[in-house]
């Protein structure tokens, strides 16, 4: 009985099918043909079928010829027996040994309860966590089950492979060193096989539509490429790793004005912190030599003049199709003028090298653009050594060219520049690169320009670029980001062409996804006008217990809770309760208000009560955070940030300065269980009742608070 074809929704391979044929030398004849949600089948030549990725997973698993692969080993095993045993009393001992007969059923039990587990990884939430279980449970394992690789190994390799850029981006870093361990060496065994079928099944997304394989000749072609990026780095190392190529970063640094060596070292953290692994970092301003001597050929092939019409007029002059009065000078003229340009004369700051292109063209950036600019100000890399910068449109396809790029991944607002990139190319003589488009994502309320946010960090308004209040990258996962969440967001959206104005709320619910399974618990009360709440019948002398931090999450620890006679709580906790009112605490019990207390001004000022355990939780109104009243409690800053701006978008020409929203961050006191002593700047946690935070500054002393920021989980807009 032969297979006959392997059939599942074009959408949705059966990735760990795919694999365990292809380790096994199956020749597995596939059709994609099956609506969505229909689950993979194997046909048979006698008309057999099988439904389900799992139940064809342990059919190939039985009848490969790996070792150990799945039960094909016991099988053999009993063969071996009744061969050298037979007509022996032996034999009929091993077989019904309970003891041989169970580490038989353990051996297949532990492969059907990761193959149970797998599906985890399908599961935006439970990612983490699946990764997490994976990482401790290989410390000290080489295979999931056994000594050699099982099926098991298979699902579990093929659900993390079947992420697609989530996976590739978690096991750059150092997060799950042993999973990482485990899936490479897998992928080191079998590196041929395992690269065929994710290039065909696995795209960036995850999942997907086969693609077709490529020939050898073209996957050699393909290891010579290579990635530049304008602004999406992301989809730029997509692609190199995709195509065997090499990611490029490189900082276009022809205006000195707006360049700084802060901008670079920002940016370059930025990457790292991204996990993003790239082969080099370059400067346009390495190629300044070629790039000028490049210009002067231009010149003597008369495809380049250097003109002295002020800027205004020049603008004018372009925009109505009228040539310059110098565009026909000599090749003699515009030399001399060169070299005045290159001296940096006064003659020469009066002038600027333009393209000789067609100042008739409907497409206005081929109507002799800017190729040099003449600026006195200092590089911040190369000092004074030059008073002539080239412009980004006549640098970037020369670089392009000579350092190999393949792609250029460039933002659609250069649509229109493409024809002059490509033009430039042509009359520089270099080779002409493929560029490939998407749209910017911009987010409401928020700046992106480099110039615009570095106006907030000179005037104050911010602490620097990693503020978090700031769309960098150090700035949002400063707020409480998870890079998980940045990679799985920006995945949902797709390169596309079109123009997106994004709200945050969908990526901050990404993030709460990933962070509540597995964020600690703790408790704060808001220090001003909080209430002391005295239970009569409460414990004389103060006792502790030790409870989970995370009820649903073992991998979160545990901390140690005090409970008192005389507790806080907080005024707006104490301004709902009614007396006689019964009431639920937190991780203790009930409780039932006989006295509220006030002031002459009408605030409540003190609460006594009484216990009452044995009540309901479920038949109360009120659930309550409380801390014990002791000098173990320690202070904490709570930190809310709001958008920089009042505005969602600002329409052409309208000057940011005129929305920055003047209210941008607040501070609020508040008391932590003692607990919080523990925490770590960068930790995670929900504070119970309040949201999630970000340990920003940990505890030092007693007199300086802890500071935590407040992490948007995409219900409120922030603040």
């Amino acid at each position: 009985m032969e297979i006959k074809v392997l059939s599942f929704p074009a959408e949705s391979p059966p990735l760990a099918v795919i694999v365990a044929a292809k380790l096994s030398v199956f020749a597995l004849p596939t059709d994609t043909s099956l609506p969505p949600d229909s689950a993979p089948t194997l046909l048979f030549s006698n008309g057999v079928k099988l439904h389900g990725t799992y139940v064809l997973l342990r059919y190939i698993g039985r009848v490969a010829t790996l070792p150990n692969f799945y039960g094909r080993t016991h099988m053999n095993l009993a063969r071996w027996f009744s061969l050298n045993f037979l007509n022996t009393r032996l034999l009929y001992v091993l077989f019904h040994n309970i003891w041989f007969r169970s580490v038989l059923l353990m051996f297949c039990s532990q492969i059907e309860e990761w193959l149970e587990y797998a599906p985890a990884f399908s599961s935006g939430s439970a990612f983490e966590n699946a990764c997490k279980h994976l990482d401790d449970f290989l410390q000290s394992r080489t295979f999931l089950v056994g000594y050699s690789l099982s099926i098991a190994d298979v699902a579990i390799w093929s659900g993390l492979a079947g992420t697609g850029q989530r996976w590739e981006s978690l096991r750059k870093t150092k997060k799950y060193q042993n999973l990482v361990r485990w899936f490479n060496s897998i992928l080191a065994e079998y590196t041929d096989a395992l690269n065929e079928v994710t290039a065909i099944y696995v795209g960036k997304r995850g999942l997907g539509k086969p693609t077709a394989a490529k020939s050898k000749e073209q996957q050699g072609a393909n290891n010579q490429s290579k990635s530049s990026f304008e602004v999406d780095l992301p989809d730029a190392e997509y692609f190199s790793q995709r195509y065997q190529g090499q990611l490029i970063v490189r900082f276009d640094d022809t205006n000195p004005a707006k360049e700084s060596n802060e901008f670079v070292e920002n940016l370059l953290k930025d990457i790292e912190t991204l996990g993003i692994k790239y082969n080099a970092v370059t400067y346009t301003s390495d190629y300044f030599p070629q790039l000028m001597e490049m210009a002067e050929n231009l010149i003597c092939q008369g495809k380049a003049y250097v003109d002295d019409t002020p800027r205004e007029q020049m603008q004018k002059e372009r925009m109505d199709g009228i040539e310059s009065r110098c565009r026909n000078n000599s090749v003699e003229e515009n030399i001399k003028l060169w070299k005045e340009m290159i001296a940096g004369s006064e003659r020469g700051l009066q002038c600027c090298l333009r393209g000789k292109l067609d100042m008739q063209d409907p497409n206005k950036s081929l109507r002799d653009p800017v190729y040099y600019r003449s600026n006195p100000v200092a590089h911040h890399r190369i000092g004074s050594k030059y008073k002539i910068y080239p412009t980004y449109d006549f640098a970037c396809p020369f670089v392009d060219a000579i350092e190999g790029i393949t792609h250029a991944l460039r933002s659609s607002e250069y649509h229109d520049r493409n024809a002059q990139y490509h033009r430039i190319q042509e009359d520089l003589g270099v080779r002409k690169v493929h560029i490939y488009e998407f749209s910017r994502l911009n987010m409401v309320y928020t700046l992106l320009s480099k110039r615009k946010l570095l106006w907030f960090v000179e005037n104050g308004k911010v602490d620097g670029w990693d503020d978090a209040r700031f769309p960098t990258v150090q700035g949002i996962i400063r707020r409480g980001l998870k890079v998980e969440a940045l990679i799985q967001f920006i995945l949902e959206q797709g390169a596309s062409k079109n123009l997106n104005l994004m709200e945050w709320d969908k990526l901050w619910t990404i993030n709460k996804k990933i962070i509540d399974p597995v964020c600690p618990r703790h408790t704060a009360v808001i220090e001003e006008r909080r209430v002391l709440l005295t239970l009569t019948n409460g414990p004389e002398e103060p006792f502790t217990r030790i409870i989970p931090r995370h009820k649903k999450y073992e991998g979160a620890g545990e901390k140690c809770t005090t409970f008192t006679k005389r507790i806080w709580i907080e005024h707006a906790d104490a301004e709902s309760i009614s007396v006689d009112e019964e009431i639920t605490l937190m991780d203790w019990g009930n409780a039932i208000v006989k006295g509220i207390e006030k002031g002459q001004d009408g605030i409540i000022t003190q609460l006594t009560g009484v216990l009452h355990l044995e009540g309901s939780v479920k038949t109360t109104k009120l659930k309550l955070t409380w801390l014990p009243e002791t000098s173990e409690l320690v202070n904490l800053t709570l930190v809310e940030f709001d958008y920089l701006i009042t505005k969602k978008k600002l329409e052409e020409g309208e000057d940011f300065i005129d929305v920055v929203n003047p209210c941008t961050k607040r501070e609020t006191a508040a008391l932590g269980d003692s607990n919080m002593r523990n925490l770590q700047r960068g930790e995670i946690l929900q504070l119970e009742r309040k949201g999630y935070f970000r340990c920003d500054a940990s505890f030092v002393r007693p007199s300086k608070p802890i500071v935590l920021y407040a992490i948007p989980d995409g219900r409120d807009r922030p603040v």
